[in-house]
């Protein structure tokens, strides 16, 4: 099983990934990390991504394509949940295109919707587990509000992107998404014309919903 996930920063897609994952035993391929582990492994590729990143900026697709298309190889052999990518209508149509080439059919297309405010919150409320970024953990949200500054779920370390608390960084990256037409909505709506073709299945989430109905949901359409 082969699955794109689209959502703003702050919608939970990381979170319903990672249970999908779990349940299907597919590969989590989300672009940020991998960004990060080329970042982290001071690789040429890593230290081009991190100047756009730090700016709040989207990664050229001469970066960012090798990254995912090889990751999609190596790592997705047994099926693969791609999350982060693709970010534009151009990168949208040249995934497809590969996917097509390489023999991958392309399962299902979950989308996350969420009002932009509410994501802006979410962002700048949540915090990341230093043993498992997965983990939820947000201080305005009561039911995943963390134990201080310990983890809710493993009682590891907490930390705060600073990415995170730059309402301007925000604004640009929820730009980006919001787009429908040339962003990462326009990107998801190609695949829901795809789906309309019978080319793929398009899965629709209410965002505003606890993880626990949200996961639930997605699994009975996945089944």
């Amino acid at each position: 099983m082969n699955i794109l996930i689209f959502g703003p920063n702050g919608s939970g897609k990381g979170t319903q990934g990672a249970l999908v994952k779990k349940k299907y035993d597919l590969a989590h391929i989300e672009s940020g990390a991998i960004f990060r582990e080329h970042i982290s492994g001071g690789t040429e590729l890593g230290k081009k991504a991190k100047e756009f990143i730090d700016r709040g900026a989207l990664v050229p697709d001469d970066i960012t394509i090798p990254m995912v298309v090889a990751t999609l190889k190596e790592r997705g052999k047994n099926g693969w949940l791609l999350d982060g990518f693709p970010r534009n209508m151009v990168q949208a149509k040249k995934l497809y295109e590969v996917l097509q080439q390489e023999g991958m059919k392309l399962d299902f297309v979950i989308e996350i919707l969420l009002p932009r405010e509410v994501a802006k919150n979410r962002i700048m409320g949540r915090r990341i587990c230093k043993n498992d970024p997965n983990h939820p953990n947000n201080i305005f949200i009561d039911a995943i509000k963390p134990n201080g500054d310990k983890c809710r779920v493993c009682g590891g370390d907490l930390s705060a992107r600073s990415d995170d608390q730059d309402e301007n960084a925000i604004n640009v990256r929820h730009d980006i998404y919001y787009d429908t037409k040339e962003g990462t909505l326009a990107a998801a709506y190609y695949y829901k014309d795809l789906a309309a073709q019978g080319k793929t299945t398009y899965i629709e989430l209410n965002g505003e919903g606890t993880i626990d109905s949200i996961r639930d949901t997605l699994l009975a359409k996945l089944a």
